[in-house]
């Protein structure tokens, strides 16, 4: 969440298509790179995230070595926090951080920004990591834990699509990524924008983010899961309670062609 002023550092910004491109270079972080989250976060064929050689690689196309500290800015945070999930998934969580209130705190902060392109790095090196997705389920173990007292499923949805309206928030251009609207069995709602965040896109502290956990009955002895449409907002609702408050939640996420929502 901080930086390291002893650390050599390489600044990316994951951001969503549209309109995270108008937004980029209207004004950044300066030497922030613009990267689209699927092109950094996803395999390039096969729909799962990447894995440890091939994050290695991307990371190394941006000069990142293995004494660097990697950035991530969002536009919105959620893209940050998902990319960070990827990689912590892909054994280089030591290598990343997330800037607290992305872009839009960095801006409405009253920070420098740029509109020039950084130019491109020197390719770096990073050692390959160890595969670990220990934080992520996915559809059957979803479904074979569906009556089990013990789970607690939270989605972190707009109210919309919780109940069933819509299958993306009102914010998106038009309501499109589910097949279908609802919720998954059982699963308590934790709107993020409204329970986790400050309105510049910070985080709540842990101690209000376990609270509002806690509201909805994910206390530490139950298994917690996260959940939302395509992983990006349950990938926030995870940086909050485990990387921030640390406590155990996992993310249930798109895994060989099963779906998050």
């Amino acid at each position: 969440m901080s930086m390291n002023n002893s650390a050599e550092h390489r600044t990316i910004s994951p951001t969503s298509l549209p309109p995270g491109r108008a937004s980029y270079y209207h004004g950044h972080a300066p030497g922030a790179h613009f990267v689209p989250w699927k092109k950094f976060c996803w395999h390039d064929s096969n729909r799962e995230t990447a894995g440890p050689e091939l994050m290695a690689e991307r990371l190394a196309t941006y000069g990142v070595t293995d004494q660097s500290t990697v950035v991530l800015i969002g536009d919105t945070i959620q893209f940050a926090t998902y990319a960070y999930w990827t990689v912590s998934m892909a054994g280089l969580e030591h290598l990343v951080t997330v800037l607290d209130g992305g872009s839009q705190a960095w801006t409405k902060g009253g920070r420098s920004v740029m509109t020039d392109t950084p130019l491109k790095p020197v390719l770096g090196h990073v050692t390959v990591g160890r595969a670990d997705n220990s934080s992520r389920v996915g559809r059957d173990d979803v479904l074979a834990h569906l009556d089990d007292p013990g789970r607690t499923l939270i989605d972190v949805r707009s109210p919309e699509e919780y109940r069933g309206e819509r299958v993306s928030p009102l914010s998106a251009p038009f309501d499109h990524g589910a097949e279908r609207t609802g919720r998954i069995p059982g699963a308590k709602h934790l709107y993020y924008l409204d329970r986790l965040l400050d309105n510049d896109g910070t985080f709540w502290t842990p101690e209000e983010a376990i609270a509002e956990f806690e509201r909805e009955g994910a206390t530490p002895d139950k298994d917690i899961v996260t959940y939302c449409r395509l992983s990006h907002r349950a990938s926030l609702a995870w940086f909050a309670m485990t990387r921030i408050a640390d406590q155990q939640v996992t993310t249930a996420a798109k895994k060989s062609g099963q779906t998050s929502s």
